[in-house]
């Protein structure tokens, strides 16, 4: 019944206007009500004007009272959610998707190779919470041919809609690239540009303490710049690739550059997503990595693709 969802204060008026309509009309209302859809109800309401057209005030005056229900209603949900947020515990609210791709061969070459990768997220009312990691490994002939690990942990603070603070610890090793171990730290700030149904973008830039430790021994340390990108772009909504299929494309990825005075370097990830199910995805991504002052036998740029297959938790 309708005076489930009003408050005892508000009960009379709809008694009121209740006992002035029909009785078939006041059970349709009660019907729409109970049915939980607000859309639905004000359908019914419409139709119940539209067909009593002695009645609209009384219509209107219940109507009145059920929006007045369903704001308070929805506040108390707001204030409920927010409280569960502030009291949820430190492995609480997290989120994230994990990938996976191999591949091996045999014949001429005998290659084998792994990419992993794990994304984890929390969110909260003002702060959130993003580690990242990634495997890459790949054997040919019998040698290692790729060797490459990256690990990442970056705390946020919401500072209003748009304005957010960061900090970043991150690691990698990738002796083909010359380093054994190379940390860097950040801390800024950062802007939200666009957030849309279909497009997210956003930027930061801080400094960074970067320190390198080279095959050989030696090791590098240095101030830094950070300058970061994020986006994501939904093409569309809902594309049918079979009978039971459906597939949502995204291209996505980041852009980091970090600059100091003996090296640059920028990681560049752009990628293509094709949602399978609720929770498996697969990814087509380009991933090109530069350093501009590479140790001596080194490429300055490697590029990879990769077609991976994810799963949403």
């Amino acid at each position: 019944m309708f005076h489930r969802y009003v408050s005892s204060a508000a009960c009379l008026t709809f008694l009121v206007a209740a006992a002035q309509l029909p009785e078939a009309v006041v059970a349709m209302i009660d019907a729409a009500i109970a049915e939980g859809n607000p859309d639905t109800v004000e359908a019914v309401m419409a139709l119940a004007k539209k067909t009593n057209p002695d009645d609209v005030a009384e219509v209107d005056a219940m109507l009145a009272q059920y929006r007045v229900a369903q704001a308070e209603a929805a506040e108390l949900a707001a204030a409920a959610k927010q409280e569960e947020i502030r009291n949820a515990g430190l492995f609480d609210r997290w989120s994230g998707e994990g990938q996976i791709g191999a591949f091996q061969s045999s014949g001429n070459n005998d290659n084998v190779g792994v990419n992993a990768a794990l994304k984890l997220k929390r969110e909260g009312i003002d702060w959130s919470h993003q580690l990242r990691a990634r495997v890459d490994y790949q054997r040919s002939n019998g040698n290692t041919t790729r060797e490459q690990y990256f690990a990442a942990y970056e705390p946020r603070y919401q500072i209003d809609d748009g304005l957010f603070a960061y900090g970043l610890a991150q690691y990698e090793r990738d002796r083909f690239q010359g380093y054994t171990g190379r940390y860097a730290v950040s801390a800024g700030l950062g802007y939200r540009l666009v957030k849309t149904d279909a497009l997210r973008l956003s930027v930061k830039a801080g400094p960074a303490y970067r320190v390198t430790e080279f095959l050989d021994g030696t090791d590098e340390k240095n101030l830094a710049a950070l300058v970061g990108l994020d986006f994501d772009w939904s093409i569309s909504d809902s594309l049918t690739l079979t009978q039971d299929t459906d597939i949502t494309a995204e291209s996505g990825g980041s852009a980091t550059a970090i600059v100091d005075s003996s090296n640059t370097s920028l990681n560049l990830i752009t990628g293509l997503q094709a949602k399978l199910s609720d929770r498996l995805t697969t990814r087509l991504s380009y991933t090109i990595e530069y350093d501009s002052n590479p140790p001596v036998g080194s490429v300055s740029t490697d590029t990879l693709t990769r077609f991976t297959l994810i799963y949403g938790f």
